[in-house]
């Protein structure tokens, strides 16, 4: 089915886990990684020890995953394939909130009890009740649990000893927690059988699912005679094959993205600079962060970064950085090591080194040592029991030292637990690379299709801001270069398409595009609604059209199309013209005079552009657009504020919704707000709901009492404000929680006037002569104001600095005087 999808033109991954260690998948095209060149091991996949069939789990894109299910479906018939049940059970919290409900125990009550209980994974109320507090089997060590969730399993072991409605709720959640409580379907699975499946296994249907579905569920539905396989939607590949496309389309390259250098100067560079937003697997800010640390330079380095940067593994990160640049020696308990340790520099990162070690050094058999390999991930310790004496004897009788073979068996229990799976780092590394490959040499092309693949606002808004970054200017939709979805245009800008236009559907895209491609692009406003077909774009469409910037091309105004002569507006009187030119048109085809003067005696008269008087205002515009297409896309409210939030402000709002990591910490930001709703509180107090939007995500907080009084004159909506305030507990109602404690609000426009006191621009001697030094001078000049001055010069080559501070000038920081400093990249300015 691999090489099915391959045909039909679904883009398939290069591999994942382990199969990618075989060398008879990699020869028949089921992985794409050579096993041999990265030292991946077949007995890591299969060996004689193992009794479980092994898995081939399968990467598609997005959109092909489907096609490949369809082949296999009709290769092997509807009765043979099956997609595979899952039971939801009532975990912790969820018993005591379905229990609570029963009961009657009001709703923040139930919350509370639930918010008592530690949020890790697979916690049970029985451990909470039961288990000791301390020592090998306690919640302390087996479970984690830091001294705030032991306090809180405290409070609940007192709760349940009483004879309240709160005890009755958790000795009941106790009796049905791990019951079933809903069913599923697996996202991946499919069953493939090869008889009838109602021979085999009971079956059922679901509501979301087209196939059957076994009503066993995956860890025992291959004891039944069935093969399991995993079709798995990587919407990473999607994006690969968008990419691919638009390059195709603009350049008329064919890139084949499976043979690219893996050794390519651009891309290493790129990830140098950390600049990997938007890639697979390296976009997060803590990996960015050691990418830049490390300088990767090869793709052995990225494999293994992808397989250290996890819960774990993290910690040793900053020694493989160390170790790469000299700054640490790199040793080994033994020479012998060397060999498979190398590419590591002496860190043990992957499970395949383990096992190719403890064949090396003890001789154990492949069957031994995959046998290591899971007992050390599991902490398997009846069977580590099992195995040390055997390692440290048959490796001692080759002659290696007793204690070092202790102390070498000691640090992979530690590690080994944590040691990722190297077939599958190195499958993702490529996948990885590939998408850092095409950001480094078509980054327009790339970013539109990781555009087009945004699953949400805020990511959109997150990659458009990247698009800035790089230099690429992302347009609104335009009615003569738009497609259907993002697209680069000639200049190498990003598009938006039509259909990110509230209203516009894709029969109406293909309707306008269509037309374009056919008789070429709409030379005017007249030539557009002459020709645009009426039966299938409504007025309505063609507003929203106009409101979204689509029709600016055509150099009128949006405000003017709804002008009205007392009547009609602009845009019906368009529609009329319109209308009228098609009809002539038609009846001119059939008439003679259409052969004498090939129908060029059309004479209606166009209608008049009119004058507008009251244009709309920025943020009138600006909001309109983003009613219809979710975002600020011509500009952004908050734009003349840009210092203020890159020099004042030290968090996004989007920073703000998970407070814990800024607990009893100042912070400053600034934003527009789209929401001030006021409102009662059930002791009859007046409150404020508030929404504040930045550039990059919204906070919603509500003011009370004191907070009220004090800052709710300084919320209204389409207001632009600042805000200073501490993250610290509550200090009213649960003071279990943090809050966002306002201590000043203040207008963005009064920001640069309040609250500075000096600038300093930092200038490198070098770029200082005659005209420089007029031009700056003038700057002051023409922006008086209350700022002191400061210069500092330095030269970086004898690594001297001189602070100047200028008696004769103060001044003040106008957009004119950034657009000076933007004009000149080498000067640095800073405030205080």
């Amino acid at each position: 089915f691999i090489k099915a999808g391959s045909e039909l033109g679904v883009f398939v991954g290069p591999g994942r886990g382990s199969a990618a260690g075989s060398a008879v998948a990699y020869c028949i095209g089921i992985t794409n990684i050579d096993p041999i060149k990265y030292d991946l091991l077949f007995e890591r996949f299969l060996n004689p020890d193992r009794k479980s069939m092994p898995d081939i789990d399968t990467d598609f894109d997005d959109e092909g995953r489907q096609k490949v299910i369809d082949y296999v479906v009709k290769k092997y018939g509807r009765n043979q394939v099956a997609q595979i049940i899952t039971y939801g059970t009532m975990a912790a919290k969820m018993s005591i909130k379905d229990v609570g409900r029963v009961l009657d125990l009001s709703l923040s009550e139930t919350n509370e009890l639930s918010k008592l209980v530690p949020e890790r994974p697979g916690i049970t109320l029985q451990r909470i009740f039961e288990a000791p507090i301390d020592g090998e089997k306690g919640l302390r060590e087996k479970e984690g649990l830091n001294a705030d969730e032991i306090a809180n399993v405290l409070k609940l072991r007192e709760i349940i000893k009483g004879d309240d409605l709160k005890a009755q709720v958790l000795r009941e959640a106790r009796k049905i927690e791990g019951s079933v409580r809903n069913t599923g379907v697996h996202a991946a699975g499919i069953i493939i059988a090869p008889t009838d499946l109602t021979d085999i296994v009971p079956v059922a249907v679901a509501k979301d699912a087209d196939l059957y579905v076994t009503q066993y569920e995956g860890k025992v539905i291959e004891q039944a005679g069935v093969i399991k396989m995993d079709f798995l939607g990587l919407k990473t590949l999607t994006i690969i094959k968008n990419a691919l496309e638009l390059i195709r389309q603009n350049h008329g390259i064919t890139i084949d993205i499976d043979n690219i250098p893996l050794d390519d100067a651009k891309t290493f560079e790129l990830y140098q600079r950390g600049e990997t937003n938007g890639t697979f697997q390296f976009e997060s800010p803590g990996m960015q962060k050691y990418l830049r640390e490390l300088k990767p330079d090869s793709f052995n380095d990225l494999i293994a970064m992808n397989a250290l940067y996890r819960p774990g593994p993290l910690e040793y990160i900053p020694n493989y950085i160390a170790r790469k640049h000299g700054k640490e020696p790199v040793t080994y308990d033994l020479p012998e090591m060397e060999e498979y340790l190398k590419d590591t520099y002496g860190i043990t990162v992957y499970q395949e080194q383990v096992m190719l070690l403890s064949q090396k050094l003890a001789g154990f058999s492949t069957g031994d040592a995959d046998m290591l390999r899971k007992a050390m991930g599991k902490k398997d310790r009846k069977t580590l029991d099992k195995l040390k004496p055997k390692f440290i004897e048959q490796a001692s009788q080759k002659g290696y030292d007793v204690k070092i073979l202790e102390k070498i068996w000691a640090d992979w229990e530690a590690f080994a637990s944590y040691a990722f799976n190297k077939s599958h780092s190195t499958c993702y590394a490529f996948v990885a690379y590939q998408t850092a490959y095409l950001k480094a040499h078509y980054p327009a092309e790339y970013m539109a299709a990781v555009l087009n693949n945004a699953a949400s606002i805020e990511k959109i808004t997150f990659f458009m801001e990247e698009c800035r970054r790089l230099g690429i200017e992302v347009l609104g939709p335009d009615i003569n270069e738009s497609r259907e979805t993002f697209t680069v245009n000639k200049k190498g800008n990003i598009r938006f398409g039509l259909a990110a236009i509230k209203g516009i559907g894709e029969g109406v895209v293909s309707v306008i595009i269509d037309e374009r491609d056919k008789n070429g692009p709409y030379k005017d406003v007249y030539d557009f609604f002459s020709r645009i077909n009426y039966a299938s774009i409504s007025r309505k469409v063609i507003e929203n059209l106009i409101i979204a910037g689509a029709l600016d091309s055509f150099g009128i105004k949006r405000s003017v199309y709804f002008v009205t002569d007392g009547q009609t507006n602009f845009i019906e009187q368009l529609i009329k013209y319109g209308t009228r030119m098609q009809e002539e048109k038609r009846s001119q085809q059939q008439s003679l005079f259409s052969m004498i003067d090939n129908g060029n005696g059309l004479q209606i008269p166009p209608p008049k552009v009119p004058t507008v008087e009251e244009d709309w205002t920025i943020i009138e515009q600006l909001n309109r657009e983003k009613d219809l297409i979710g975002i600020y896309l011509s500009g952004h409210p908050l734009d003349p504020y840009r210092f203020e939030f890159e020099n004042i402000c030290t968090h996004q709002l989007s920073d703000l919704n998970d407070l814990t990591p800024l607990k009893g910490k100042e912070v400053v930001v600034g934003g527009l707000v789209v929401e001030a709703r006021p409102g009662i509180t059930k002791n009859n107090k007046p409150y404020l709901a508030v929404t504040m939007q930045d550039y990059n995500g919204t906070f919603k907080f509500n003011l009370f009492g004191k907070d009220f009084d004090q800052f709710e004159r300084m919320f209204r909506k389409d207001w632009m404000v600042l805000v200073k305030a501490k993250i610290q507990m509550r200090e009213f109602g649960n003071r279990n929680e943090l809050e966002f404690k306002i201590n000043r609000v203040m207008h963005l426009a009064d920001v640069r006037d309040e609250l500075l006191k000096s600038v300093q621009l930092t200038i490198p001697y070098d770029h200082i002569d005659d005209e420089f030094v007029q031009t700056l001078v003038q700057q002051v000049k023409n922006n008086p104001g209350k700022l002191s001055l400061r210069i500092a010069l330095f030269d970086a080559e004898n690594n001297m600095k001189v602070d100047c501070i200028s008696r004769t000038y103060k001044i003040k920081i106008s957009n004119d005087f950034l657009n000076f400093i933007h004009a000149y990249p080498f000067i640095h300015l800073s405030v205080a």
